[in-house]
């Protein structure tokens, strides 16, 4: 049984050569099209010659051609057209098996903005974490062509999962000590568990998490800083709480 073509809105516009070259690296089954300026021509030589092997199309066009298909003039002078990557629902029984590689485990509970979106998976791949878990609400973002513009690839090596929190968070503290985030204190922390591997869960950029979702946590933390302002963006504290659960 053939499969039908991805219609046209289902598809992404992937841009610039870091993330461009970590798809093909990582999923080339899922570009359709390629579109790149005349200076990129050396770098994705071997993009082309891989759509051509698949019969699938790719073009040399000039920057306003280009900012067209792009839709956007910051476009790093190459654009993919792909499948968005798939979002799998969560397998609570994998849980216990993930925990034991010590990776923190993220959790995103309506993270609304794109940007930001973008901006935490390109640190947790910096980090070297193996998953994200997205929250299975409205407000949560997807995968979009600006969150995929800003990751610089990261996407690419992430495994994305979907989940209603706070309920999932029942069945991960069986096996992680769940940490929830606040821009200040919220509750004196409870005891640490520093042999268990950590879920890191952050909250949507205006309202934070929800008090469901804090009373699932083992413990709520914030950055401390100096009072000027009340909290960091919250793609700014996911790098800074990732490297800190990630340092040896």
């Amino acid at each position: 049984m053939s499969l039908s073509r991805p219609h046209e809105r289902q598809l992404l516009r992937i841009c610039g050569l870091a993330a461009v070259r970590a798809l093909f690296e990582r999923d080339p089954g899922r570009v359709e099209r390629l579109f790149f300026e005349e200076s990129m021509k050396r770098e994705v030589g071997r993009f082309c010659q891989s759509l051509a092997r698949e019969r699938k199309p790719y073009r040399q066009t000039d920057k306003a051609d280009l900012a067209r298909v792009a839709g956007t003039i910051l476009n790093g002078g190459v654009v993919a057209i792909a499948q968005p990557q798939p979002i799998v629902d969560f397998p609570a029984e994998a849980a216990q098996e993930w925990a034991r590689d010590g990776k923190p485990l993220l959790i995103l509970d309506g993270i609304s903005n794109p940007h930001n979106l973008g901006a935490i998976v390109r640190s947790a791949a910096f980090f070297g974490l193996d998953r994200v878990v997205l929250a299975d609400r409205p407000d949560q973002a997807l995968p979009s062509d600006a969150s995929y513009r800003v990751a610089e690839g990261g996407f690419e090596h992430l495994v994305l999962f979907r989940a209603p929190i706070p309920a999932t968070l029942a069945e991960l503290r069986r096996h992680y000590q769940v940490v929830g985030t606040a821009p200040v204190k919220y509750a004196p922390p409870a005891a640490r568990a520093p042999h268990r591997a950590v879920v890191l869960v952050l909250g949507n950029e205006e309202t934070g998490l929800d008090q469901a979702t804090l009373a699932a946590c083992d413990e709520v933390v914030a950055i401390p800083g100096s009072g000027r302002v009340q909290s960091l963006n919250v793609a700014a504290a996911a790098a800074i709480l990732l490297y800190v659960l990630t340092r040896s």
